[in-house]
């Protein structure tokens, strides 16, 4: 067994000079092995308080990164909790137009007359949700497709305007910050060709 780490230098030095072209760190006898490797591992002071210094340090900010990680898990938990608030109100909502048409086969009159008020309210109650969250709809700037904003689905025969000027937009399409979060789906025209 004594003389495995010198049999281990040997070779690690033989491959090192032929390899890499470096010189020994130390002669292969065993007699100058141990103490080679004793002194290599010894920290002075100066270097023992470092460390431990550098430990310390790296243990509050492991502390204070673990306590950002729970208020943001936190903070996330809620957010998610206000939201799915806020879209049950507008389950709400949905549920007594459905619950009103389901006891009343033929409502009346006003109901009928007050409906696309009521589900314009519903909408505009789930717009809100989205903004508060960023999410806002796109307003197309001009009848030309904009193509960062815009996917064209259909294309419709049209004399009467300008060739891929938009004349339907079939589906609303939103931004969540800067980002397309869903392109507006839009139908353009096209000339009839003889």
């Amino acid at each position: 067994m004594s003389d495995s780490p010198s049999i281990y230098l040997q070779v690690t030095n033989w491959l090192k000079s032929k390899l890499l072209g470096v010189k020994p760190e130390i002669s292969p006898s065993s007699q100058d092995v141990i103490p080679f490797i004793e002194n290599r591992f010894l920290l002075t002071q100066e270097q023992r308080d470092w460390l431990i210094q550098e430990f310390s340090s790296l243990q509050k900010q492991n502390t204070l990164l673990q306590q950002s990680l729970r208020e943001q898990q936190t903070q996330a938990a809620a957010n998610t909790e206000d939201l799915f608030l806020e879209l049950l109100e507008v389950t709400d909502a949905l549920e007594a137009l459905l619950n009103y048409l389901e006891n009343n086969p033929d409502p009346s009159p006003e109901f009928t007359q007050s409906l696309p008020k009521n589900v314009g309210a519903v909408h505009r109650k789930f717009l809100s949700v989205l903004s508060k969250r960023q999410v806002l709809p796109i307003e197309l700037q001009s009848n030309q497709p904009d193509f960062n904003f815009c996917r064209v689905v259909d294309r419709e025969i049209r004399n009467d305007v300008e060739d891929q000027t938009i004349t339907k937009i079939v589906r609303q399409g939103f931004l969540m910050g800067e980002k397309v979060l869903r392109p507006t789906e839009i139908i353009t025209s096209k000339l009839e060709q003889n």
